[in-house]
């Protein structure tokens, strides 16, 4: 099959093309300013990449039009369609289908599924589960929103058949690792993605309001999750965080399939000890310990998380904990970009409060209260450009000594909403309207000893290298 994909570069269309080319489909596809990492990767592979949305690439007369969910139908000032490819395909009548959907099809099908869904850590927590999987033996394909370090690539189809069957509901099937996410599929499909892959193991990590562009409050996002929990058969697990009163109600409104739960005293699973070293007690007992470089509260639960879904298809906690202490993490989950004239600087893909004040809690538990943080942000989510969480701002930033936010973009008043920290020269909190500025404040607030974390759900200007090269100077 030819198919040809709108929208390639993202993550997960990305990944889906790697899964499609090495199923030994033809893959040729389509963005806005190809870029990097996921073009690099994807030529690396052998796809074509066409610049844009032209019509004329309906002379390529693949099998399907793959269409992922940045497409739609919006028009551009002069009247004139902003996605012309995607107009073409429907006044032809040619077969299209979302990328969630061509996945379930064409690669899910057969296999047992365990998808990791959540407002946050599921990069990670889905990263942690495929390594477990691996280290177990099981070879598992997997799909994931990042690069998870221990493999270097973000998706791959795994064993055909299963190479160490568990004494579990479907043994023999092989297993496949998804990030499960509640963004919608496609333009022309508003349900979550997470709804077309039917797992048999489904992880509910954790869920708050988030994505105020296409849900008008939580109890719109907790449908959709209990739209996910329908999907999982009687055989199936439901691995659900104990401590989250939003999972509670989801589950209250229906669940038919056996649920394990983790994090709470009184959870299946939970975690006694320091995030970097505890003790997993199951039911009373203690089946396992973790000792591994990951920190905060959250890795914490997310391990709990990926080891109560491995447990489901045969893999000991005490295998697990193992596979974790070996778990490397992923690509920009404070990941150490360098460190000059004794400041280190991280790059993080935090962009919801939660996860900001999450980041900083973990660095600032293993650093102590002595050395100094500099919390460096963009408010780059949809969700947070329109201002939806600002008044979390302040909290979420709480565990730094010093925060800079780039202000491009955003219609609302970022020192306003920064107001409770103090914002302006020897305050807590500094604004600026561009890169360079904000570079140049950090550079001059630094010193050695200090540790920059620059938060951003993009490439934030290349804003690690530039603090790096300020600092050499």
């Amino acid at each position: 099959m030819h198919i040809h994909i709108l929208g390639i570069c993202g993550t997960f269309m990305g990944g889906l093309a790697a899964l499609a080319r090495e199923a030994g489909h033809k893959v040729t596809g389509c963005d806005a300013g190809v870029y990097p990492p996921m073009s690099d990767q994807l030529r690396a592979l052998g796809i074509d990449l066409i610049e844009g949305f032209g019509a004329d690439q309906l002379a390529l007369q693949p099998d399907m039009f793959v269409v992922g969910n940045v497409v739609s139908r919006a028009r551009l000032a002069d009247g004139s369609p902003k996605f012309p490819l995607m107009e073409a395909i429907l006044d032809a009548g040619l077969p299209y289908t979302s990328g969630p959907q061509w996945l379930a099809e064409h690669v899910l099908q057969g296999r047992h599924v365990l998808a990791v869904a959540g407002t946050h850590g599921k990069t990670t927590t889905t990263s942690m589960l495929a390594w477990i999987l691996e280290s177990s033996g099981q070879q598992p394909g997997f799909l994931i929103g990042g690069v998870p370090l221990n493999f270097g690539v973000s998706a791959r189809l795994g064993a055909a058949q299963r190479p160490a069957p568990a004494a579990a509901p479907l043994g023999a099937a092989p297993l496949f690792v998804i990030e499960a996410d509640e963004y919608d599929t496609a333009f022309f499909d508003k349900r979550s993605k997470f709804v077309h892959y039917r797992p048999r193991t489904a992880v509910l990590n954790n869920l708050e309001f988030d994505h105020a562009d296409i849900f008008d409050d939580l109890a719109a996002i907790e449908r959709q999750f209990h739209h996910l929990v329908r999907t999982v058969p009687p055989s199936g697990r439901v691995v659900v965080n104990g401590l989250e009163e939003s999972l509670a109600r989801v589950l209250h409104t229906g669940c038919w399939s056996e649920v394990t739960s983790f994090g709470a005293a009184v959870s299946d699973l939970h975690a006694v000890g320091d995030p970097q070293a505890f003790d997993v007690v199951h039911q009373g007992q203690t089946v396992a310990r973790v000792e591994w470089s990951l920190t905060g509260v959250h890795n914490q639960l997310n391990a709990l998380a990926a080891m109560a879904a491995a447990h489901h298809v045969g893999v000991a906690p005490e295998q697990a904990a193992a596979a974790l202490g070996s778990f490397q993490n992923v690509k920009r989950r404070m990941e150490l970009r360098g460190t000059v004239a004794g400041v280190a600087v991280y790059d993080d893909f935090a962009h919801h409060p939660t996860a900001l004040r999450t980041t900083l809690d973990g660095l600032r538990r293993t650093l102590g209260p002595g050395a100094r943080i500099l919390a460096v942000f963009e408010p780059r989510s949809n969700t947070m450009k329109l201002g939806a969480m600002k008044s979390q701002l302040p909290w979420a930033l709480e565990p730094a000594d010093l925060a800079f936010c780039h202000t491009a973009g955003l219609d609302w008043d970022a020192a306003q909403a920064l107001a409770p920290l103090g914002v302006g020269p020897g305050q807590r909190a500094q604004t600026a309207p561009d890169i360079d500025t904000l570079v140049a404040l950090v550079t001059q607030a630094a010193r050695p000893g200090d540790h920059v974390v620059c938060m951003s759900n993009g490439g934030f200007g290349g804003i690690h290298a530039k603090l790096l090269q300020a600092l050499q100077k």
